[in-house]
């Protein structure tokens, strides 16, 4: 094994994360260290639909855990024998989806006799930032207190990370999170599902100052709002079909992802600024936007922890980073933990 991380006792754990449409399984060493992941994407199958199914979802999880498991412990070399504890995700999340991830992992824990973590999948998103490949040298650990902004599909918020799992959820959205705009914006624009990607590559080459779109600041808060942008975007649509106009999509994709991309970043610095945080943090399926990134890793006067594009949408890695330190400083869980988990977690 590596050595220890942050004094922590040395571990080996197996991570599983099937909280939406993903089937998907990991063993991490000491919290950073990736021997192995697979990830069984259900992408193709819901796209038909323009959104996950939860019904389908569920049904596919059945069908692939256990192969993506067995998977994930052939390539690290190892057997259940060689693991030190499980961690899975707790929620949020597809009631259906959690409760095939959280049955097995159960019954693994109850069969081996090893130790059950229960992990809240945002908090999972957090500890993305620790994960590295275990062939390739190690970045630095991200360093205390960071300010963290969670940007996915269901969830945008800042939280101030004062050390391994003490968060102080700062704000929130009010209404949609960024990647569910993303995915509404797209929509109106007709371009296919995700739309997070489809946002993105339609945005390239597109002008971003065409369309002056509102930025929702809420000042005095570190709160969100993304209602108004997208509510800007589908009455701009509007009256340019009204008017007979060819829909100048990769203009009003680029304008909207730069609208997106401002609010974000600069509640950011300014909340990092605010509360003295010594580095900023990153994650969440929107986390790899090109645009985001390139704009936080660019301006940003502090050092910057963003996951490589692997890492940022749901996987099982980064479940057992945030597994091991619960694991490390005693947070095991019993086996009647229920996929119902509060955030932010103390």
């Amino acid at each position: 094994m590596e050595e220890e991380v942050s004094g922590l006792k040395p571990a080996r754990v197996l991570a599983i994360e099937t909280s939406c449409d993903e089937t998907a399984a990991a063993v991490i060493e000491n919290g950073r260290a990736l021997l192995s992941s697979v990830v069984a994407s259900q992408m193709g199958i819901h796209a038909r639909y323009g959104g996950v199914f939860p019904e389908v979802a569920s049904r596919q999880h059945v069908l692939s855990i256990i192969p993506v498991i067995e998977q994930t412990l052939d390539k690290a070399k190892l057997s259940l024998n060689d693991i030190d504890a499980l961690a899975v995700t707790q929620g949020p999340g597809l009631a259906g989806s959690l409760v095939v991830g959280m049955n097995t992992a159960k019954g693994l824990a109850l069969g081996s006799n090893k130790p059950l973590i229960g992990v809240n999948h945002m908090e999972g998103h957090l500890y993305s930032a620790w994960v590295y490949p275990a062939d390739q040298n190690p970045a630095p650990e991200p360093t205390f207190p960071l300010m963290a902004l969670l940007v996915s599909g269901g969830h945008t918020e800042l939280n101030l990370m004062t050390d391994h799992l003490k968060y102080q959820r700062l704000g929130s959205t009010l209404d949609d999170a960024a990647g569910e705009a993303f995915d509404k914006v797209a929509r109106v624009l007709e371009l296919p599902y995700p739309g997070g990607p489809s946002i993105q590559k339609a945005a390239e080459g597109g002008d971003s100052k065409r369309f002056d779109f509102p930025r929702a600041w809420l000042e005095g808060t570190w709160n969100f709002s993304f209602s108004g942008l997208k509510t800007a975007v589908l009455y701009t649509v509007q009256d340019l079909k009204k008017n007979g106009e060819v829909l100048p999509v990769s203009d009003l994709a680029a304008s909207f992802q730069q609208a997106v991309v401002d609010v974000l970043f600069k509640k950011t610095i300014l909340a990092a600024r605010e509360f003295g945080a010594k580095e900023i943090l990153v994650a969440g399926g929107v986390s790899a936007n090109k645009s985001l990134r390139e704009t936080v890793k660019s301006q940003a006067e502090f050092p910057v922890h963003i996951p490589p594009l692997s890492l940022c949408t749901d996987n099982a890695a980064m479940i057992g980073a945030a597994g091991y330190f619960r694991y490390a400083l005693g947070h095991a869980s019993k086996l009647e933990i229920d996929v119902l988990p509060t955030w932010p977690l103390s």
